[in-house]
């Protein structure tokens, strides 16, 4: 089967899997349910596999225009999916992150005897439909249409445990200002399609290019829009607020898909849509969308690593940990060059196995003592050694030790972004490293005092005690060897990826296909292949190893010296406004959406 044919397959497999299960879910017991979720997203995963390893080279841009209705004299009104090797990446790590999230929760949730045995997987495959069907749609109003397919699937997974109240008031922060999000980005798509008649992304961007000097009022605005929306899924500051409260509602499998590829997928959505639409003459200005980026991207590393460390929910801490790197990589889009995407690529690749692993490992902890409060764990992970050896692994992968992937991303990213960028990504990588190696410590090896009956939890913090474990039959008594299997695998997945050097061959011919817009027309619109100008790929560089080191040696440290604090202690002072910030209350993330609006349309200006 030629790589065009496999394109929507690889959307309509695991839709075929999620209505067969919704169908027939009630005949079925719930180990047969599993097993065909399982068996769809690994079908799934296969065909993403086969289309990249398939694809001639890694500038090639495999099409497949549905239906037939391909484009007439640069002109057309069909539905095109576009196969380019970031996309086919992206589906592909989404795939297996969701055959993971699944193995993970084989046999997993106690649910009420009448819930849908089937519910759980059905609802992971089409999530996983609209995470793949963002990836490669090459047309903006389909991309949104599985956008929020993505969007109101996360939704409903985040409140899945619809019988507790906390779940449901995570999942409605989560649907409004992801909906607010939402309807931004189709303002933006309904400016775009007035002022050039086409939803396409190429269609779009030769028609903004053929007016060149440079964009009025409208295009503006319709940037600002679309961006909007995509920074929101991409949980970017003053966008962020929603992404903890889900987290700490979530199910354990679906706090590993959100942070390892829905966060991303918006990222990959303002890079999409930037380099497609808007990087020609009659687009934004490099200078001015560099500008954005860089302070939003900065606003939001910052901002994340700061929270991440003021958190004992372990969940939390883990969200704005991811917060914290989304940060970081929008700084290294917002380079705007081949070498920038690649360091975000390999980034974003070996991110999701580590922050997916991690997670992994405070849900066996919330099923074994139903707890995630670090306080309330101090010392009880003894139980536990190989989930603390995970953990502490995830966390010294997440400050950036080498050979694993983060480490290479990492300095591939920071040199690309040079100056003042190399620094900041070395203080948050080992602030989210450090966070993370400190609640392993305290949980896992009992250091630091313990908290006495009178630890206190202030009134802006949540604390992750009393806890429902998830698992059936309450807590567990014996770790099943899936539940620590899969963290296993996926942090040896992010050595891998610092480890093959075809992959970081491969990448850099990818992302200097994906940042070659004319190429991208003349495959699309006209079907003629082109080879971008080649750069150096990804690699290990001395200053880029050191400076890893020194982060991970920084994490380590900040550690061991958190873990000298007094468990329980009332946070730092000046942290007060920012805690006051992330209030929960659903109308004051309205309003800081507004604002956020606001902040990028005068960053962009």
């Amino acid at each position: 089967m030629s790589v065009d044919r496999m394109l929507p397959l690889i959307v309509a497999v695991p839709l075929f899997g999620a209505a067969l299960l919704v169908g027939a879910g009630r005949r079925l017991p719930r180990s047969a349910a599993e097993v065909l979720g399982c068996l769809f997203a690994a079908a799934t995963a296969a065909l993403a596999l086969a289309a990249s390893a398939g694809t001639p080279s890694s500038t090639a841009r495999p099409l497949e225009w549905l239906g037939g209705w391909r484009p007439h004299g640069g002109a057309g009104v069909g539905i095109v999916l576009v196969g380019d090797r970031i996309g086919l990446g992206l589906a592909t790590l989404v795939s297996l992150l969701v055959v993971a999230a699944l193995a993970y929760a084989w046999r997993y949730f106690d649910e009420p005897p009448r819930r849908h045995a089937a519910s759980f997987p059905a609802l992971v495959l089409l999530f996983q439909a609209g995470m793949c069907g963002f990836a490669l749609a090459g047309d903006l109003f389909n991309a949104f249409v599985f956008f929020e397919l993505m969007g109101v699937v996360a939704y409903a997974l985040t409140g899945y445990r619809v019988e507790e109240a906390r779940a449901v008031q995570g999942a409605l922060v989560f649907g409004v200002v992801n909906s607010l999000g939402a309807y931004t980005t189709l303002f933006g798509i309904a400016l775009l399609y007035a002022r050039t008649g086409e939803l396409g992304l190429a269609q779009i961007g030769s028609a903004l290019d053929a007016h060149p000097g440079g964009p009025d009022a409208l295009v503006i605005a319709a940037f600002v829009l679309i961006a909007t929306g995509l920074l929101v899924k991409a949980a970017a500051v003053p966008f962020h607020f929603w992404l903890a409260d889900a987290h700490a509602v979530a199910p354990t499998p679906v706090c590993m898909l959100m942070s390892g590829v829905m966060v991303e997928l918006g990222v990959y959505g303002i890079a999409r849509v930037y380099w497609t639409v808007f990087a020609g003459p009659g687009g934004i200005p490099a200078p001015d969308a560099q500008r954005a980026l860089l302070a939003l991207g900065a606003l939001t590393a910052v901002l994340g690593a700061v929270m991440c460390g003021l958190q004992r929910h372990l969940k939390r801490l883990l969200a704005y940990s991811t917060v914290a790197h989304t940060g970081l990589f929008l700084i290294g889009l917002a380079a705007l060059t081949p070498e920038g995407l690649g360091g975000v690529a390999l980034y974003v690749l070996a991110h999701a196995g580590v922050k997916a692993a991690l997670f992994a490992c405070v849900g066996i902890l919330l099923d074994r003592f139903g707890s995630v409060d670090e306080p309330e764990l101090h010392g009880k992970g003894r139980e536990l050694p190989w989930v603390g050896a995970l953990f502490g692994i995830g966390g010294l992968a997440l400050a950036g030790l080498p050979p694993f992937g983060t480490a290479l991303g990492k300095a591939v990213t920071e040199e690309a972004a040079g100056g003042w960028a190399t620094a900041l990504f070395v203080v948050v990588s080992a602030a989210t490293g450090g966070a993370v190696l400190r609640a392993g410590a305290r949980v896992f090896l009992g250091l630091g005092p313990v908290a006495g009956s009178g630890a206190a939890t202030s009134q802006q913090e949540t604390s992750g005690k009393a806890e429902e474990p998830e698992t059936r039959g309450g807590r567990l008594i014996r770790v099943p060897g899936s539940m620590l299997a899969v963290p296993a695998v996926l942090l040896a997945g992010a050595l891998a990826v610092g480890l093959v050097p075809g992959l970081r061959t491969g990448t850099g011919q990818a992302t200097d296909a994906f940042t070659d817009q004319s190429g991208y027309l003349a495959a699309v619109l006209h079907g003629r292949a082109t080879e971008p100008a080649a750069t150096p790929p990804p690699h290990w560089s001395t200053a880029g190893v050191l400076w890893d080191l020194l982060a991970t040696a920084l994490a380590v440290g900040l550690a061991l010296l958190a873990v000298r604090r007094p468990l329980g202690a009332e946070p730092a002072r000046w942290t007060t406004p920012l805690r006051r910030l992330h209030s929960g209350h659903v109308g004051d993330y309205v309003a800081w959406f507004l604002a956020g609006i606001t902040l990028l349309g005068v960053l962009v200006v």
